[in-house]
Formats: C-alpha cells, structure tokens, sequence
C-alpha cells in the first residue's frame, strides 16, 4: 500500500476513526477526574494491574514504558501515587536491586469503578467502533 493513493473513503475513516478515540478519551479523562485522579495516574494504575507479568508488581521502567514517558517522569508519578496512598513500593524477590509498584487496596477499589464505568463506556459504542475498524 505504500504507493497506493489514498481515497476519500480511507479519509473518512482514519478521520471517525481519530476522533471516537478522542472521545474515548476525553471520556476516560473526565472519569480518572471525578474519581480524585490524574489521566496519567490513572494510566498508572491501570497498567500496574493490567500488565500480565506483573502479577507482583511493576518496576519503573516498566511502568514508564506502558505510559511511554521517561523513568524521572515515572518515578515522579509513583511518588505522587505512594503519597496518596494508593502504590507500594516493595524489593523484588528474585533482584533486590529492584522496587516493584504495587496497588493498595484503595487503588484497587478506585481501578475497579473506573474500570467499570471504562468498559460499559466501550461496550455502549462497540458496534460502531468495529464499523469503524471494519472500514479501513
């Protein structure tokens, strides 16, 4: 497709395409809000407990990397989250030069309805996004 022309049909798309993801944006923006979050502590969140092999946490690196920012920028975003009381900070088991970030029960709770909202959000508008991706 790199010398294909692109239609006024693939515009369209990438363009509905674009902006149902700034509206789910902007939605999971409002919600991480009202919850008393950041976007970006939010995302943290998620990531910490969404991450398959981080059954026992996240290092920062790791957790910089989900959030693609850099480890000074993730270290002072688990600081923000440790004072708030929803992150732990605890030496890895098998590399104890190494702090995995860990969900308090507080984060936990706070995740799940975010979640929640987050997934009945997605499902509401499932059919339109799978037209969307249909599309292209």
């Amino acid at each position: 497709m790199p010398d294909e022309a692109i239609g006024d049909r693939e515009y369209e798309a990438l363009a509905a395409f674009r902006y149902a993801l700034r509206r789910f944006v902007a939605f999971s923006e409002a919600e991480a809000k009202a919850a008393g979050l950041t976007p970006r502590q939010h995302q943290a969140l998620l990531a910490i407990k969404g991450t398959p092999e981080a059954s026992h946490g996240l290092a920062i690196g790791q957790i910089a990397d989900h959030l693609m920012i850099r480890p000074n920028s993730a270290v002072e975003l688990v600081d923000r989250l440790a004072e708030a009381g929803l992150v732990l900070r605890q030496p890895d088991a098998t590399d104890g030069r190494r702090m995995l970030v860990t969900l308090t029960a507080r984060a936990e709770s706070l995740l799940q309805s975010l979640s929640r909202a987050h997934l009945r959000e997605l499902r509401a508008n499932r059919s339109g996004l799978l037209a969307l991706l249909r599309r292209m």
